[in-house]
């Protein structure tokens, strides 16, 4: 883990995932502001999709692009990523979210910024529990996405366009129940700035365990996984080796070197997807 740590590239990982949420949460939320012309529905998801795939695109190579604690939190029970990094990541997100909406909200007039169309039930007669359910839903089908997309055993390019048309069709479905969030780092971010924590923890609890099902489903029911207990343990605390050098092959090691058909790859001594 200390090793992880004393790495820049840790650090940029961590700074990429800061600005890469902003932006998206910045150009997601500017669709959903009380313009005199209000924006439809599929203008909303047209571009929450550009705003995704944009800010994937740009922390791809640097971070994975995450952008969302359900996202991290899927990957840290796969053994894709270290305790460490998933910790840092779900905090930059939060961040992220955060100064993208206070950006949004003070470059917006205040007749119009309102509350950034902060996340809530939007009917009456939408309970928690379907609001809940819809969230979970949504998220599931976001992060098997994210899951599938950035398997480098079965995808070699790009997750941006996979993962633009997947916050899409969330916001197709979800809008007419809690705005969709599927993301808490983003309803967390615009509640902060306008102080409206209304039925946050739906937000939170929703997408959570949307994460925790589409780990279940794609690493025990789509996906074979063939680590061990000892490469998972060493990925946990950020120990591996996916690629060792030729006099560290010569020589005991207590880290664990994971074999070359893992689907992830290491860049500037970091794991990323």
């Amino acid at each position: 883990m200390w090793r992880e740590l004393r790495m820049v590239a840790f650090y940029r990982a961590v700074f990429a995932e800061i600005l890469a949420t902003a932006i998206f949460v910045f150009f997601g939320l500017g669709s959903e502001l009380n313009w005199p012309e209000k924006p439809s529905v599929l203008q909303t998801a047209i571009t929450f999709n550009l705003a995704a795939a944009t800010a994937v695109q740009i922390a791809w190579h640097t971070s994975g692009s995450h952008l969302n604690p359900a996202v991290t939190l899927a990957f840290l029970l796969g053994s894709r990523i270290s305790l460490a990094r998933a910790a840092c990541y779900m905090l930059a997100q939060m961040v992220g979210g955060i100064v993208g909406a206070a950006v949004l909200y003070e470059v917006t007039p205040e007749d119009i910024r309102g509350t950034l169309g902060t996340s809530t039930v939007r009917l009456v007669n939408v309970s928690s529990g379907q609001a809940v359910s819809i969230e979970l839903i949504l998220t599931l089908q976001l992060v098997l996405s994210y899951l599938v997309s950035t398997d480098s055993s079965r995808n070699k390019g790009s997750p941006a366009i996979m993962i633009g048309v997947s916050v899409a069709l969330g916001h197709l479905i979800g809008h007419y129940y809690t705005t969709c969030s599927m993301n808490p780092a983003k309803s967390f971010g615009r509640s902060v700035v306008v102080g409206n924590f209304t039925k946050q923890w739906i937000f939170w609890v929703g997408p959570l365990i949307g994460a925790i099902l589409a780990f279940v489903f794609y690493s025990f029911v789509l996906h074979h996984d063939p680590k061990t207990f000892a490469e998972r343990l060493a990925i946990l605390r950020g120990s591996y080796d996916a690629e060792p050098s030729e006099k560290e092959k010569d020589q005991p090691t207590d880290s664990v070197s994971l074999p070359m058909s893992m689907p992830w790859k290491n860049i500037d001594g970091f794991s990323c997807f």
